[in-house]
């Protein structure tokens, strides 16, 4: 079995990591789960969490992702997610002020499907920075 595999990690706007990893934790629909070399091949959507990659090298990646999915196969994984941030490049008073924001929108909702996304959307930003540690 292989100590490593090829790992990419895209969003729209960037290609944000394209490594050979020996680990990757990463957040999906059913719960966090770890892929190793030789994982059996899986597809599965993503919900907001942290993507933590342990590159070849031993160094470790954090990557904040909202949606999306992950693909494993022989060739490796790939995960293509919504949206995607390094965790060092988060601004926590940003995401309070959009936790404050989504909360207002919550309040001021009069339409039952805007007041419905406007909950998923502040449940998400909560979970993110729950996830986040902050």
């Amino acid at each position: 079995m292989a100590e490593s595999f090829k790992f990419e990690l895209v969003s729209p706007e960037r290609l944000l990591l394209s490594e050979q990893v020996s680990a990757v934790v990463a957040p999906g629909s059913e719960g966090y789960f770890t892929a190793m070399p030789g994982h059996a091949p899986l597809m599965t959507t993503l919900k907001p969490g942290v993507v933590q990659a342990t590159l070849a090298s031993g160094t470790e990646r954090r990557i904040f992702v909202h949606g999306g999915f992950a693909d494993i196969n022989p060739e490796g994984f790939t995960l293509l997610a919504e949206h995607a941030v390094p965790v060092e490049e988060i601004d926590v008073a940003d995401l309070d002020q959009q936790i404050r924001n989504t909360e207002e929108d919550v309040a001021d909702a009069t339409d039952a499907a805007v007041r419905l996304r406007a909950e998923r959307r502040l449940a998400d930003l909560r979970n993110a920075k729950e996830a986040l540690g902050f």
